[in-house]
């Protein structure tokens, strides 16, 4: 009997793994990918939620260069698409962007290589489909899949809506009902019902990946000295890349300043800024290393660069969500990197008045109170960080042994009794009362709404006296992150106990509590990082190290590139480590395809060998 032909997806599948090592120059499908990719050659559509930095792109990157068509790539921000056409031209993929910062030269250039059929990616605003005459260009250049790439900015749930990204769906269709692929890193239950319901004219196939980003070192902290916490936090990353939020830009401006003054190469970023000096900013951190940028999240989306080592927040990010995305901007490239969050009782005060204050529906409003309960938590859990933020995109995990509560940083204490008047409280109040109010009840604060609500009358009035409102709000916030009290979606966020709530309660399991109640800020010297990425590298090759990353500067700006275009810092580790001799080593290093061997290739083999003849 002959033996049966393989699948067209399969044949596909063979193609996009030989690609992957030939000109991307990877060895391997990182997790989840490769199923994935099976799924795009069937034919489906598809949404992948996945972490930052688990090669997302590479979804719709790599069915582009191994089968026939267009690939047409929604990208929300012209920064991104910048990066990206740069990057893929570097390994040698024809690839281009359609959006305004384009001179006009310049636009009609990639509308004829659309229209002769000699790109594979086409990158595109939403916004653009507004101009007459796209569609039909696309269709003319044989498009045959839409990828959406941030797709969560399709969902009014979500932290960065975008309205324009709700007539895709239309545009979807009038493509001839195109294969549609959509990708985002971050999208909860809620989130992903809205993109599928919004975006796909039929049900897709939905991935959902771990939304664990192990190499980064987690850890929060309670202000004090804000810049003199960040200062210390950053000099250990000196010759870094790192990005500092804030939440207003005349912080930007005065921490950045603050930070030049003590010698860092720091430098503003926000919206109110003059254009190109907004842009000039961006290209220095882009291109440089150890640029530090302190921004507002006006800095988001459009940074692709893989090699930030760390990622501060001055202030408390605006969502439990938002910050999962700002603190991806670090460790994309997979090596160790730091983040740090400074936060204060003001600062969710100010939260919540944004929240109160805004014009948003009530059941909107109510969503955002939990996501902010759900944050707050987190700063102020007593286990595992990690194990924190996983339980709040719904995922299970074990203490990860890389934040400061693993690392034994906060001081802990037999909270029973203390837990068991929260919860008491909870219960007697039906569950529809945030920490604020438990606190008040339980010091014995007579409000206008524990009147009301007759809650004087209860038998936990009071019982808390010896303790601050303060601390209360903390205990209450900690249960939470203890996954000891959850709130009910289906029945407006009222809160419960949790099984393991409820042992509490009868007095057959104990809780661990913060023992300062999330109070006081801990010592500054106590703020320690994971090790640099090159850290595990020999004195020898920690120098050979030093000279390729010169080596990659002085080319990137010859070039006006960002220097991870040429080589990120996996590649060159790799180099240093392996120190190829020739161009059949080189070609193991990490990242080297055929497009950066025959560009670059010689290049740092000259480097690495005259580093080898000065050793001598």
């Amino acid at each position: 009997m002959a033996a049966l032909s393989p699948k067209p997806s399969s044949l596909e599948l063979d193609g996009a793994r030989e690609a992957l090592s030939r000109v991307f120059g990877f060895k391997t499908f990182r997790p989840g990918q490769e199923e994935i990719l099976e799924a795009v050659f069937s034919g489906e559509d598809v949404l992948a939620v996945m972490p930052t930095g688990s090669g997302k792109s590479l979804l719709y990157q790599l069915p582009a260069i191994s089968r026939p068509g267009l690939t047409v790539v929604i990208s929300p921000l012209i920064a991104l698409m910048r990066d990206q056409v740069q990057q893929l031209r570097a390994y040698g993929i024809a690839a281009g962007a359609l959006n305004s910062a384009n001179g006009g030269a310049e636009n009609m250039s990639v509308e004829r290589a659309i229209l002769e059929r000699r790109l594979r990616l086409v990158y595109v605003a939403p916004e653009r489909f507004a101009l007459p005459g796209l569609v039909e260009l696309l269709k003319a250049g044989g498009a045959n899949l839409l990828a959406i790439d941030e797709a969560h900015c399709i969902s009014q749930w979500g932290h960065d809506f975008r309205p324009e990204y709700l007539g895709l769906r239309e545009i979807a269709g009038e493509l001839g009902g195109i294969q549609t692929l959509a990708v985002t890193a971050t999208a909860d239950e809620p989130t992903r019902l809205e993109i599928a319901g919004k975006l796909f004219p039929r049900a897709p196939r939905v991935f959902l990946h771990s939304f664990d980003r192990p190499n980064l070192r987690l850890a929060m902290r309670r202000k004090a000295n804000a810049i003199r916490q960040i200062a210390a936090f950053i000099s250990q990353h000196k010759g870094e890349s790192g990005i500092v939020y804030c939440s207003s830009r005349k912080r930007t401006e005065k921490i950045a300043e603050a930070l030049s003054a003590i010698g860092h190469r720091a430098i503003a970023y926000h919206a109110g800024m003059d254009a190109e000096l907004r842009s000039a900013h961006q290209d220095e951190f882009q291109q440089a290393d150890g640029v530090v940028v302190v921004a507002t999240i006006a800095f988001g989306m459009g940074i692709d660069k893989p090699d930030v080592r760390f990622v501060c927040h001055a202030d408390l990010p605006q969502s439990i969500e938002a910050y999962y995305q700002e603190i991806g901007r670090a460790g994309r490239d997979g090596l160790p990197a730091d983040t740090l969050t400074l936060w204060g009782e003001d600062d969710v005060a100010w939260r919540r008045k944004q929240i109160f204050d805004s014009e948003a529906p009530p059941a909107r409003k109510r969503i955002d109170e939990r996501r902010l309960e759900g944050l707050v938590a987190l700063c102020e859990t007593p286990r595992c960080r990690r194990q924190t933020l996983l339980a709040a995109f719904g995922e299970a995990s074990k203490p990860c042994g890389n934040c400061d509560v693993c690392a034994g940083e906060m001081r802990l204490f037999s909270g029973k009794i203390e837990a068991q008047k929260v919860m008491s409280a909870i219960l007697r109040t039906s569950g529809r009362f945030f920490s604020q109010h438990i606190a008040n009840i339980l010091t014995g604060h007579l409000t206008e709404a524990v009147k009301r609500h007759a809650h004087d009358k209860i038998k936990t009035f009071g019982a808390g006296a010896d303790r601050t409102q303060a601390e209360w709000r903390s205990i209450f916030r900690q249960l939470h992150a203890s996954e000891m009290i959850e709130q009910d979606a289906a029945d407006e966020g009222r809160w419960r106990l949790t099984e393991n709530g409820e042992s509490v309660l009868r007095g057959e399991a104990d809780v661990a509590l913060r023992a300062d109640g999330g109070l006081k800020p801990e010592p500054e010297e106590r703020m320690r990082v994971e090790r640099a990425p090159a850290g595990d590298l020999t004195t020898a090759a920690q120098s050979l190290f030093a000279a390729l990353k010169a080596k990659r500067l002085e080319i990137a700006r010859a070039e006006r590139q960002p220097a991870y275009v040429v080589f990120a810092d996996r590649s060159l580790i790799d180099m240093a480590t392996l120190a190829p001799s020739n161009e059949s080593e080189m070609r193991m290093v990490h990242g080297v395809g055929e497009a950066k061997m025959a560009r670059y290739g010689a290049i740092f083999l000259q480097v690495i060998a005259r580093h080898a003849a000065g050793m001598r």
